[in-house]
């Protein structure tokens, strides 16, 4: 999600009046590459642009086909293909071993339904949702869908049947878990839809305001993530402490459940240095659907606290062990606070994509996950329904 709201916001900074822009989405890969699909770069005719369809090196002829599509306001989907050492259409050494399909879209401000507002319309969503566009076709390419998992859809293509046959499996996404490429037939033409799964970004809340907090805090943001520290005490929770902090709450443990809304998409992170704040904090965490709670400090810590909710007949099932992290982080030797953020933040990320750290070179997989049906690789892997029983995380 977080690329989405950079294009948003930049895309908003641009004077329209002088400038012109379009979009370009990475859609389909075969093989390898540095960027997935839904990988985006906003792109305006001075020759800036916004986020990565690659590591630099499709940047440059991506701007010149940008610059054309600006001009006459016709999308077009490119294919550059990687495998060979010397791309002389490219003028650069590649050899990232794929193929890899992007569109480029321009950006009709008179356009209600142009990319760019149909991103800002779900942005701040709190809920997954689907989107359909078309890439490859002989009319209609760029055409979008968004289904929420309401059920509640807008735009649709021009073609209602294709438009309808679409809708149904994008339903479909909210159960694999996993973005795709299908092909359909409609009217006689062949047509290629990028059928995305778009999930809400992760919301961290810190409980606790302390020196060790602040870098959590800053690291989580520069990722993207939506960041909330609360503490008791509001020396702890100064806006100087914590400038990039989305929200500073000052929160009395018994009101935690009341002041904050704790989804499947938020990781909660306990460092207060205080033993009893900690505790009655995960009694009122464990009653949420948060994923992940992370506690700093000693195992035995926690293991004191055990001991007094089966003291009070308060039962951590198998589920809630699983989700709770204590000693937190990674175990990546981290000592300093900066150190121990990394840790902190990379278990997190880890928890959230379902893998359990450790050093890519012995990984005998994808690194990113892939659909062995059409070869297709997608960097992001997504929640599950089992996800609590079947990740595996590192500790500290």
């Amino acid at each position: 999600m977080k690329d989405f709201k950079t294009i948003v916001t930049e895309f908003k900074k641009v004077d329209f009046t002088t400038r012109k822009a379009a979009l370009a989405t990475v859609v389909k890969v075969r093989g390898s590459s540095y960027r997935s699909p839904g990988a985006r770069m906003l792109i305006t005719d001075d020759g800036k642009w916004v986020g990565s369809i690659s590591g630099g090196c499709l940047e440059g002829d991506a701007l010149r086909k940008a610059r054309q599509v600006m001009a006459n306001l016709q999308p077009m989907t490119v294919t550059y293909d990687t495998r060979e050492e010397s791309n002389q259409n490219l003028g650069i050494g590649l050899g990232c071993n794929g193929v890899i399909d992007v569109l480029i879209e321009p950006i009709d401000l008179s356009q209600a339904n142009n990319p760019i507002n149909i991103f800002d319309s779900f942005v701040n969503t709190s809920e997954p949702l689907t989107m359909a566009t078309i890439f490859n076709a002989s009319s209609g390419v760029g055409e979008k869908i968004i289904l929420y998992a309401t059920g509640e859809s807008n735009n649709f293509f021009t073609r209602k049947e294709l438009s309808s046959r679409v809708t149904e499996d994008l339903k479909q996404l909210f159960k694999s878990k996993k973005s795709e490429v299908k092909s359909f037939q409609a009217e006689g033409d062949d047509v290629e839809v990028f059928m995305e799964l778009i999930q809400p970004g992760i919301s961290l809340i810190i409980f606790g305001g302390g020196f060790d907090a602040r870098p959590v805090s800053s690291l989580a943001k520069s990722l993207g993530w939506d960041v909330r520290v609360t503490d008791e005490c509001v020396a702890h929770i100064a806006p100087l402490f914590f400038p990039t902090a989305d929200k500073l709450s000052l929160c009395q443990r018994e009101f935690i459940d009341r002041d904050f809304d704790i989804t499947p998409f938020t990781a909660c992170v306990l460092m207060s240095h205080n033993y009893e704040y900690d505790r009655d904090v995960l009694k009122k965490l464990i009653k949420t659907d948060t994923p992940y709670i992370g506690i700093l400090g000693p195992r035995k810590r926690f293991d004191k606290m055990q001991e007094e909710f089966q003291a009070q007949e308060i039962v951590l099932s198998e589920e809630d062990i699983h989700r709770i992290h204590s000693p937190i982080g990674l175990d990546i030797g981290a000592e300093t606070p900066d150190e121990i953020a990394v840790a902190i933040v990379s278990e997190i990320q880890g928890k959230f994509a379902s893998r359990s750290g450790g050093f890519l070179k012995y990984r005998e997989a994808p690194i990113h996950q892939r659909d062995s049906k059409s070869d297709q690789v997608f960097k992001q892997v997504y929640l599950t329904d089992s996800f609590q029983k079947n990740s595996v995380s590192g500790s500290r």
